[in-house]
C-alpha cells in the first residue's frame, strides 16, 4: 500500500495550491497550516530547494471521531497535502494516505475512520 495519494496536474505552482485548498474546503477540509519548505531551508539552512508546500488539512468530523476512537492519534493529525514544482516544471499534488499510517495503530475503530478520510482525500487530488 503506498503512503501517499499523488496526481501531475496541468496548473502552475501557486495556482495548484489554490486548487488543492479549494477541493479540500468542498471535501470540509481546512488548512490549518502552510509551510514553505523552499523558503524554510533557505531560512534555516542556507540552502537552495525546489518550490514545496505542506498543507496541514483538518476535517474537524473526522478528527472528532479518529480521537474518540484513539486519544493518541493527535500524533498523526492533521493530514498533510504537498505541492511540489519537479526540476521539469511539472507541478504534483500529494496527500497522506491514513489507510496506510494507520496499520501503525492497533485500534480496529479507526479502520473505517480512516477509509472515509482517505476517499475523500483521493477525491480532491482526483478533482485538482
Amino acid at each position: 500500500m503506498n503512503y501517499h495519494i499523488s496526481k501531475i496536474v496541468d496548473y502552475k505552482f501557486d495556482e495548484a495550491i489554490t486548487r488543492a485548498t479549494e477541493e479540500l474546503k468542498e471535501k470540509g477540509f481546512g488548512v490549518l497550516t502552510e509551510i514553505d519548505i523552499k523558503k524554510t531551508l533557505k531560512k534555516k539552512l542556507d540552502v537552495d530547494f525546489k518550490k514545496y508546500k505542506i498543507l496541514g488539512a483538518c476535517n474537524a468530523n473526522f478528527a472528532h471521531k479518529a480521537l474518540l476512537a484513539e486519544d493518541k492519534i493527535g500524533t498523526m493529525l492533521p493530514c498533510n497535502v504537498i505541492v511540489e514544482e519537479h526540476e521539469d516544471g511539472s507541478v504534483e499534488v500529494s496527500a497522506v494516505n491514513p489507510m496506510a499510517s494507520m496499520q501503525a495503530v492497533k485500534n480496529e475503530k479507526l479502520g473505517p475512520i480512516a477509509e472515509e478520510v482517505q476517499s475523500s482525500l483521493a477525491q480532491v487530488i482526483t478533482n485538482i
